[in-house]
């Protein structure tokens, strides 16, 4: 038995029904996982859990005795030390779960853009041909229909590892998982058992965090090792997937939109007003076709590699032809708000360099009038980023309007300087601090034929002002606000 099978079987000797690595979740029958943090050693809550209900506490053994963790309790019973305890957290919750990534086809989507939107088509075809597939990640976790909100891309190893056991028991049968590589990097994924990892793309993104491209780059490069996969999958039309692909060591399907030395390519696309007609082949000889009704073409390298994982899943290539079809948008990316206007309003996630300059040019190709769009940038997150989003709003569009995100703890002004510095807004864009007035403003811009987008918050229900959070859904906000000029 591992120390983590031994580990596990203790939890349970004790009575333990639950872990939680937040001592405000804790309640009787708990476990307290308490790992030091990057502000606060969670060791200072061990009494405060033990109080709350928790039957034991699970510690960091590393600097115990210097540690905020009172002496009496550093000998105490319900106590156990153990080391590098961050590390091992997701090994432990896999084992005291009973192992359910096992029970699981499981694939974890990693990249700068489009993770969202290759796990959300995975899980919807498998879904519709049959096959129970949870999600895990922007969106939530659980199966499509009952999503639960856990406010990471990915989340910590213990509500990671409760979520997959309540998949199996609900029983699911497949899940769709965003890796993020802060989330790789901070163990996050430790104890899954992942059957396939899948690069979508590497842009500028989270380097408050990684502090350059290489290191942003090999922390997502990590998933693609025996250490966490068995397979990987891999877009090469991307610079820095095309990289990978040369160093892997382990078995590989790459995918390219027009690039037929791929394992999986596009034969035919033709575009319309409301999507594409579509022909995937791939080197075995599957032919994949149908129209996929969504627009946006970087969803066609989102629709190869979910349509290459849905084949490598065994799914029948005329069952995938039909479930193509049915495909619908991503909560929050690229979602239409139709309200009785004469204009297009759109509402994106949208919220890096990349993605922003990629959202406009698509509303370019299909407006014959102006395009209109409002942006923030989040506080406490990568500040080198600000400059870019706002040239690739003020490139990109023919109205520019400056408004906030959620900055958290940082001041508005002082993310919209760095948004707009080095640009001579001249009339061709706007500053405006508060979101729901940048919106209202941008409504009373538009005119029949143009496209109006709301980008960075997508399907985010709520503003992070100062440690509140406070209602604010953009696609709400902009369809009353539509409502409301459509009154006038």
């Amino acid at each position: 038995m591992s120390d983590h099978q031994d580990l596990a079987q203790w939890l349970r000797d004790c009575g333990v029904t639950r872990l939680d690595a937040d001592s405000r979740q804790v309640t009787a029958g708990s476990a307290f996982v308490a790992w030091p943090g990057h502000a606060r050693d969670a060791r200072e809550f061990v009494s405060q859990a033990l109080e709350a209900g928790a039957v034991v506490a699970l510690v960091e053994a590393n600097d115990l005795a210097t540690s905020c963790l009172p002496a009496a309790l550093q000998t105490d019973p319900r106590v156990r030390p153990v080391s590098d305890l961050k590390q091992q957290a997701g090994a432990i919750a896999s084992a005291f779960f009973g192992y359910p990534s096992e029970a699981l086809a499981l694939a974890a989507v990693t990249g700068t853009n489009g993770k969202t939107s290759v796990s959300w088509w995975l899980a919807q075809m498998q879904t519709e041909l049959g096959i129970g597939c949870g999600l895990v990640g922007t969106l939530g976790m659980g199966a499509l229909d009952n999503l639960s909100e856990t406010g990471l891309t990915t989340p910590d190893p213990i509500r990671l590892q409760a979520g997959l056991r309540e998949m199996v028991d609900a029983g699911l049968q497949a899940c769709a998982i965003e890796a993020s590589s802060i989330g790789i990097v901070e163990h996050r994924l430790s104890g899954v058992t992942i059957q396939t990892a899948i690069w979508t793309n590497l842009s500028q993104d989270h380097l408050d965090y990684h502090k350059n491209m290489d290191n942003y780059f090999n922390a997502k490069a990590k998933l693609f090792t025996k250490e966490y996969t068995e397979i990987a999958v891999i877009n090469i039309d991307d610079q820095y997937g095309l990289k990978l692909s040369k160093q892997v060591s382990i078995p590989t399907q790459t995918v390219s939109r027009d690039n037929k030395n791929a394992n999986w390519y596009y034969e035919k696309v033709k575009p319309s007003h409301d999507g594409f007609e579509i022909e995937i082949n791939s080197k075995d000889g599957k032919k994949i076709s149908g129209k996929f009704p969504l627009i946006g073409e970087f969803n066609l390298d989102n629709l190869l590699l979910a349509v290459a994982l849905a084949s490598m899943a065994g799914l029948d290539e005329v069952k995938i032809s039909s479930a193509i079809t049915k495909l619908t948008s991503v909560p929050g990316r690229l979602e239409q708000i139709k309200v009785g206007q004469g204009f297009t309003a759109l509402v994106d996630y949208a919220h890096t360099p990349d993605a922003v300059a990629r959202v406009l040019e698509i509303a370019a190709k299909f407006t014959k009038g102006k395009v209109i769009a409002v942006l923030g940038c989040g506080g406490d997150r990568d500040i080198s980023k600000r400059p870019l989003m706002g040239q690739a709003l003020f490139i990109g569009s023919d109205k520019a309007i400056f408004t906030s995100d959620n900055p958290r703890s940082e001041s508005v002004d002082e993310i919209l300087k760095a948004m707009v510095a080095g640009i001579d807004l001249a009339d061709k864009g706007f500053v405006i601090k508060d979101r729901r007035a940048a919106i209202d403003f941008a409504v009373a811009q538009a005119s029949a034929g143009d496209c109006l987008l709301v980008l960075g918050k997508g399907h985010e229900s709520g503003q992070e002002v100062n440690g509140i959070i406070t209602t604010f859904d953009d696609r709400i906000e902009l369809a009353d606000s539509i409502k409301q000029a459509l009154k006038k």
